[in-house]
């Protein structure tokens, strides 16, 4: 198995209900270390550069009002195929769909507010690890 970095964002819903700690937790009792974690408030220009390929659909508008309504927690995750198993820590991004024992099993109520973002690949983790971390 390759270890990897991925990168994990909290987003704002997580920093509101309280749910960093319990988050956090559940992705070190996995077994994977939190290298660089960080409290950002991200702005219009970053979010339509990570989000560049839903800026053109109609619900746009909604996803950057509830990413800017409040801070997010940034982090750079890593381990044994820690993208993969980050995905399936995380839940089905519809939260309907995401299984009871996942964070957006157990926590979300909505797709859109889900608590929790994760790079889909190595690729993905690279650039969106350079976008938030430099």
């Amino acid at each position: 198995m390759a270890v990897e970095k991925t990168y994990i964002m909290l987003k704002p819903d997580a920093m509101e209900r309280g749910l960093v700690g319990e988050i956090l937790a559940r992705i070190e009792r996995k077994g994977y270390k939190i290298e660089q974690i960080k409290t950002m408030q991200l702005d219009e220009p970053i979010l339509r550069e990570h989000y560049a390929h839903i800026a053109d659909q109609p619900f746009f508008p909604d996803t950057l009002a509830y990413m800017t309504r409040g801070p997010v927690v940034a982090m750079v995750v890593s381990g044994e195929n820690a993208v993969r198993g980050m995905r399936i820590l995380m839940g089905a991004t519809r939260f309907e769909d995401a299984a009871a024992g996942t964070i957006r099993g157990d926590f979300a109520h909505s797709t859109t507010e889900n608590l929790i973002h994760g790079s889909d690949s190595p690729e993905a983790a690279a650039i969106e690890i350079a976008r938030f971390f430099g």
